[in-house]
């Protein structure tokens, strides 16, 4: 039996897919929403020895969760274990006074708003069909339901964005004081239609990206953000810590396990993906049987690099003698004389400038070879 405290749920369900989308996502198919629900809540059965008798965080992901037919929903939501940490995403055109209340009285106490932007122009670029007041009138119905944990999603590095257009981004997020915010640098993931479209105006814009992270990081720390990742922001200052739960697990390496087309868990020295495809899922599951699943052994050094990568994402320290074997001491020296890294001699962490930074600080960290892993 497995000590997961995590659970993710996957709905694909979209009203349409986003032009720079690589998720697993399908548009529309309301037809089966229900069949779904009904495999998601039949895996979960099989699954259940993977997961700890109480769970820390439930959290259901997409696809857009809110576009389900409100009883598929409604019977998801019931049909799910209690967790401290209950997240819904959401975008901001599915958000009705019913649907908002609908998940305060399922006991969702949290909930991602995907905003993205509150440029028109922008959004439309990224072909979304929420516009600006669709965002301010979702976030409104949500606090009118008593949500008191909100989180935004903003992109930035959207083509045409200028500094001004980030500044006002900022403005607006800010004037709703949500809980949480989501800033996620825009990527051109290969096979999308977004790729085609703008790669090559993307790719040459990594100096802006890294301009605009800096502006996002100085404007949200100032205005009482606590910046705890690379791309998520949680306000301070009252008694509630409002990072998410469900996220940090991932950071911190802790089991999980996932449910639904395409979803990923990881339990013990084994990690597994449902393959994405909706019919072979919904077969599998009526026919009681687990879905089709590509597997993966993982060994103790594949598990430390991953932990001193994740946790570096974070502004709290990893233990030295948690990921010695895998840290690569040259670099460590090295990035150390260069700023980028700190640490006590016990702990270490990146600096400011080495956040701003991100992966690729963390990534010369790591000894990739197996062969020179240290005794």
């Amino acid at each position: 039996m497995s000590s997961a405290r995590h659970l993710y749920v996957h709905v694909p369900f979209c009203a349409q897919r986003c032009d720079y989308c690589d998720f697993v996502s399908l548009a529309g198919q309301r037809g089966q929403h229900a069949r779904y629900v009904a495999a998601l809540l039949a895996e979960l059965e099989l699954e259940r020895e993977t997961l700890a008798p109480e769970l820390e965080t439930v959290y259901l992901g997409g696809g857009t969760p809110t576009f389900l037919e409100p009883e598929a929903l409604r019977a998801l939501l019931e049909g799910l274990p209690g967790a401290g940490e209950l997240t819904v995403e959401a975008n901001p055109e599915t958000v009705t006074p019913e649907l908002a209340g609908a998940l305060a009285e399922a006991g969702v106490n949290r909930v991602s708003l995907g905003a993205q932007s509150f440029q028109p122009r922008l959004l439309e670029v990224l072909g979304r069909r929420a516009g600006p007041d669709d965002v301010r009138r979702a976030f409104q119905f949500l606090r009118d339901a008593g949500l008191a944990n909100i989180s935004l999603d903003l992109l930035y590095g959207i083509p045409g964005q200028s500094q001004v257009n980030l500044d006002a981004d900022l403005d607006e997020a800010l004037a709703l004081a949500p809980e949480h915010l989501s800033c996620y640098e825009l990527e051109a993931k290969p096979g999308t239609r977004f790729a085609h479209a703008h790669g090559a105006e993307l790719a040459e814009q990594a100096d802006a990206l890294e301009d605009h992270l800096e502006r996002i990081v100085g404007r949200l720390t100032a205005s009482s953000y606590r910046w705890y990742e690379t791309a998520n922001f949680a306000r301070t200052g009252g008694e509630q810590d409002l990072r998410s739960a469900h996220n940090l697990g991932y950071w911190r390496g802790h089991d999980y396990l996932g449910i639904g087309i395409g979803a990923v868990s990881t339990a013990g020295e084994l990690r597994w993906r449902n393959a994405p495809s909706l019919s072979r899922y919904l077969a599998a599951l009526e026919g009681g049987e687990k879905p089709p699943r590509e597997t993966e052994a993982l060994d103790e050094a594949t598990k430390l690099r991953e932990r001193l990568m994740l946790g570096l994402r974070l502004d709290e320290p990893v233990a030295l003698a948690e990921v010695e074997t895998v840290l690569d001491r040259a670099a460590f020296a090295r990035l150390s004389d260069l700023g980028l890294v700190e640490s006590d001699g016990e702990l270490i962490t990146l600096s400011r400038r080495g956040r701003l930074l991100g992966g690729a600080v963390s990534a010369e960290l790591i000894v990739w070879s197996g062969d020179s892993l240290a005794a």
